[in-house]
């Protein structure tokens, strides 16, 4: 039971450091630090070196800086706009009406941005004002961002996907390819959800549809060709062969910045705030993501991966009940973490087990990234919750409230690809 109780003081030694306010890449590398000194007799310093130039120098890690710069410069262009413009003739007489536009908006943007937090500011600042003046129910105008807003997580080209990846050492596209149906399986229980909301609730949604001529709605969805456009350059070149992940996202650069030029969205201010936002989150991302490396690392010179493999090997847990106690795990964890912190900080010690129980490292991927979902609707780390509570003026309790639906509907999710893994694994294994 020894690496029980060495894995208790690391772990202990990591949530004192992040509970004094240390930054994330910090703890881990004084985690790792801490136990390699310790417990082992490796030249700590010769292996933090080499980790952190191995781990900084992936070709594979160029996507991510790319994808997040493509996100910022969306961000700033008039993308969301066209989209209300383009979807809100066609969801008019749907059970649910506008409200639909946040899912389905959510669900474009998310294939353009690959970021949680962008997608809910973008699409929270377009929709809310216009959904507020026409009387919907804010709890489930909230609510249906928090939640849709939760698919840039999953939804290609996906961020936290990337940095799991590379962490894991999975082939970036397969994962892309494998997030696609149970992206469009959430979208569908949103929309359901919706749907069946409203047929019970008709009194509480407003009685007015705006008329408009089927010309008049063909005229308004061109305000989409942009979008479509880029989507298909983005994903279209990657589901092809014809570029790999990094080369798609120069591809999304190039893009975005030629439909923000276009758009009239693109000036120099956007375009210098847009490099240094992407270049200030790709910086923290790689801090982070070189901490989890050398804590990878040191967590092999002590063993401890490998004699938690066997220690959850010898309970004999059957996989499903590995993935429930998983699933506490994750999103207790993320309550107080963002989704891609909990990502790196558990690789390195869940994959023994996980691949220990014969789950498929690729299907691992998609459910660990469902999971943070959830995580980014539960306070008080919620990053959605922040961003919608700074959007709306109400507080964290009320935004949580209105997004318990949807982390409901999340987890149903995360059920059905467990009962039915080739959701996942269909696509990547047969294209």
């Amino acid at each position: 039971m020894s690496e029980i109780y060495l894995t208790v003081l690391l772990l202990l030694t990591l949530f004192v450091l992040l509970g004094s306010g240390v930054w994330v890449a910090f703890s881990l590398f004084g985690v790792g630090i801490f136990g390699m000194a310790l417990f082992t007799d490796a030249p700590v310093g010769s292996v933090l070196a080499t980790t952190v130039w191995g781990s900084s120098n992936s070709w594979a890690l160029a996507a991510l800086p790319l994808f997040i710069w493509m996100g910022e410069i969306l961000f700033r262009s008039r993308l969301s706009q066209d989209m209300f413009s383009g979807l809100s003739p066609w969801v008019g007489k749907i059970p649910g009406k506008l409200l639909h536009v946040n899912i389905i908006g959510c669900g474009i943007f998310a294939a353009v941005s690959g970021s949680s937090a962008a997608t809910a500011a973008t699409i929270g600042k377009m929709s809310i004002p216009e959904l507020s003046k026409r009387g919907y129910p804010e709890s489930l105008m909230i609510g249906t961002l928090a939640g849709s807003a939760t698919l840039g997580l999953l939804i290609p080209p996906s961020i936290i996907l990337i940095v799991y990846g590379v962490a894991t050492e999975q082939s970036i596209a397969r994962l892309f390819i494998a997030g696609v149906i149970p992206g469009l399986l959430l979208v569908a229980l949103f929309i359901g959800f919706v749907v069946v909301w409203a047929l019970f609730n008709k009194d509480k949604l407003p009685d007015v549809i705006e008329q408009l001529s089927f010309r008049e709605k063909i005229r308004r969805t061109r305000s989409l060709l942009p979008v479509i456009f880029l989507i298909s350059g983005v994903i279209g070149s990657i589901y092809l062969g014809i570029a790999s992940p990094t080369d798609a996202a120069a591809v999304g650069v190039v893009l975005a910045l030629l439909l923000s030029w276009c758009t009239g969205g693109l000036t120099r201010e956007s375009f210098m705030e847009g490099l240094m936002g992407a270049t200030k989150t790709s910086c923290m991302i790689a801090f982070i993501l070189a901490g989890a490396a050398f804590l990878t690392v040191a967590m092999g010179f002590t063993g401890i991966p490998k004699l938690l493999a066997l220690w959850i090997g010898s309970l004999e847990l059957s996989p499903y009940a590995l993935l429930a106690a998983l699933t506490v795990f994750f999103v207790v964890l993320g309550c107080f973490l963002d989704g891609i912190s909990v990502v790196v900080l558990t690789t390195s010690v869940i994959m023994p087990m996980v691949e220990q129980a014969g789950i498929d490292p690729l299907w691992f991927g998609i459910y660990i990234v469902i999971v943070v979902e959830m995580s980014q609707i539960t306070p008080p780390v919620g990053f959605n919750l922040f961003v919608l509570q700074s959007l709306t003026g109400r507080n964290i309790l009320t935004v949580a409230k209105a997004a318990l639906p949807f982390f409901a509907l999340l987890l149903f999710a995360l059920g059905i690809i467990i009962a039915v893994p080739e959701l996942v694994t269909y696509l990547p294994n047969n294209m």
